[in-house]
């Protein structure tokens, strides 16, 4: 145990001493100022050349907004045809069939936006082509597009007075040429070195020690794997995700993994500081959210350490804490720092079964995934914070009779209104599909459908309640993990969670870039003796404790039917 925790000790630390100087790198490098990387800017002049775009070209935010939803639309359309006619198309060596279109309408928006909730196996539900042109090339442009959003809020801030937010297009290609690109290269070279497979054949077979007959898929996964940790996308070259030998094969792939997917959204808020030249502002949103990080891993930890209950009557000893479902090659400590990681950031991928760990490790998974501020996905981490820090600027001024201000300008009724919408969206989504599913898996459990709903849940009670909630905390987190004894691949799922990771990408990225549009345009208030400091330690409590109140409002009901009746059924 104690090897155990060294090694979550190690991977947190080097996350850190990575990401510090990589967020100095990067407000630097978006702000346009000299950096090592600028021998790319040929490469990038050419292809921006050959598009015909302008990089320079100032955008407000609407423009901004208009560049931005316009190029995922055509990922969308282009991506769900590609994925119906896989099965004709090249690249195919293991003969897999083409998606259904349900299923192809749920894989191609879960792609899109950075989601990756998987409704299909990896190894049979997609070709080494659409692993390729679809999902690591979206990998790759949706973590970028979440990217470029946080820096058009930066540009918000940077000036006093301002209406240009950048232009979307120069963003989006840098994130991908001077970050996730070059980072991947070395994430990917580090996988292959130790047993990922990267190469274009097919399956391979072997004689197991029982004398079957056993199919192993291959092919290029050690360079999407890394992509997928990197943008905080999670989809898996395999079915079993980070849990699958080959595509997590030893302690070290396991610490390279959870590090990738930890760097760039730590990077991003200390890029933030250093972007709009307030870094004490950007080390009070990273405590606060560090403290978060801290409140739901610990428990997660001594969850699983603590082991089964039910498996503890049985006179049964548990030295190495609750193992169902884990990776004896890991063990639950570091299954443990993994669930919380990939859960605060919208990585969802798994190194262990969540379905399988402890229900109160259930239920720091469902609220990280709930809060979806603390560090969160590329970029849109910051975006869902500023959402609370609005929040608290509001509640702070009304508490000192002031007009709230973020940065020197006023937050007047119209952000307050956006933010307060925003906030909304995340529950409501979540409710309403878990309570509509819950209506017909109890009212309408053998209604003649293809797949009756009376086969949804591998689990009863309970846990069976937690995995729809789960199902939808994910897909409007866009996270992607799940709690898989859920039967999720049928059209009643497919098309549900189809819509609610749409509105909960899109619209949590267009409300904060709007709000800081219209921020920035109003007149600057140099700050004076009454001025509200966000740069404080008390603001930092404030933000933390509007964060925990609005979350226990909205979700605690729904979590004291599922994991939390579980846990203290399991007590009996």
């Amino acid at each position: 145990m104690n090897t155990e925790l060294l090694g979550i000790i190690a991977s947190f630390a080097i996350t850190l001493l990575i990401a510090i100087p990589l967020g100095k790198y990067l407000a630097r490098m978006f702000a346009g100022e000299k950096t090592w990387t600028d021998f790319l800017k040929p490469l990038e002049n050419g292809i921006f050349k050959l598009s015909g775009i302008n990089p320079n070209e100032p955008m407000n935010w609407k423009q901004f907004l208009k560049a931005m939803m316009t190029i995922n639309i055509f990922w969308l359309v282009y991506g769900f045809f590609v994925l119906m006619y896989q099965g004709k198309l090249p690249l195919n060596p293991d003969g897999n069939a083409g998606q259904t279109a349900d299923t192809a309408f749920n894989t191609i928006i879960s792609f899109v936006v950075n989601c990756n909730l998987q409704h299909y196996s990896g190894e049979s539900g997609a070709t080494y082509l659409t692993q390729h042109f679809i999902f690591m090339f979206l990998h790759f442009v949706s973590a970028a597009t979440g990217i470029a959003c946080a820096v058009a809020v930066f540009k918000a801030f940077r000036d006093k007075t301002a209406t240009d937010l950048g232009n979307f297009w120069n963003f989006f290609l840098k994130s991908i040429t001077r970050l996730l690109l070059p980072l991947s290269i070395v994430v990917s070279l580090i996988l292959t070195f130790n047993g990922t497979p990267s190469s274009y054949a097919g399956k391979d077979k072997f004689i197991s020690l029982q004398g079957d007959t056993v199919n192993v898929s291959r092919g290029p996964a050690a360079q999407m794997i890394a992509i997928k940790h990197l943008g905080t996308n999670g989809g898996g070259w395999f079915g079993a995700n980070s849990a699958h030998p080959l595509e997590n094969p030893n302690y070290q792939t396991n610490m390279t993994e959870i590090i990738s997917q930890f760097i760039i959204p730590v990077a991003m808020i200390l890029a933030f500081g250093y972007f709009i030249r307030r870094k004490k502002l950007a080390w009070v949103f990273f405590s606060v959210m560090m403290l978060g990080v801290m409140m739901l891993m610990l428990p997660s930890i001594s969850s699983e350490l603590g082991g089964n209950p039910l498996i503890a009557k049985m006179g049964i000893s548990q030295a190495t804490g609750a193992m169902e479902g884990k990776e004896v090659r890991f063990g639950p400590t570091a299954t443990a720092y993994w669930s919380t990681l990939t859960t605060v950031t919208s990585t969802g991928s798994v190194n262990g079964m969540h379905d399988s760990t402890m229900a109160l490790t259930g239920l720091w998974e469902l609220l990280a995934m709930m809060i979806n501020g603390f560090f969160g996905g590329c970029g849109v981490g910051l975006l869902n914070y500023f959402i609370y820090v609005i929040i608290a600027v509001f509640i702070s001024g009304l508490m000192v009779g002031r007009t709230p201000e973020f940065l020197g300008h006023k937050v007047e009724a119209r952000e307050v209104k956006i933010a307060a919408l925003i906030t909304l969206l995340s529950p409501f989504l979540i409710m309403t599909g878990t309570a509509l599913a819950s209506y017909i898996v109890t009212v309408h459990p053998n209604i003649d459908w293809a797949v009756k709903p009376s086969a949804w849940l591998n689990n009863p009670k309970y846990h069976g309640f937690s995995e729809m909630l789960y199902e939808y905390t994910s897909s409007n987190a866009n996270n992607g993990s799940g709690f898989e004894g859920l039967g999720d691949g049928n059209i009643f799922w497919n098309v549900t969670t189809g819509v609610v990771m749409l509105l909960g990408r899109f619209l949590p990225i267009i409300g904060p870039v709007a709000i800081a549009g219209l921020l920035a345009q109003k007149k600057f208030i140099p700050e004076s003796a009454g001025t509200l400091k966000t740069d404080t330690l008390t603001f930092g409590v404030m933000t933390f404790a509007v964060i925990i109140v609005l979350n226990a409002l909205s979700y605690f009901p729904a979590l004291a039917l599922g994991p939390l009746a579980e846990h203290f059924s399991m007590l009996k």
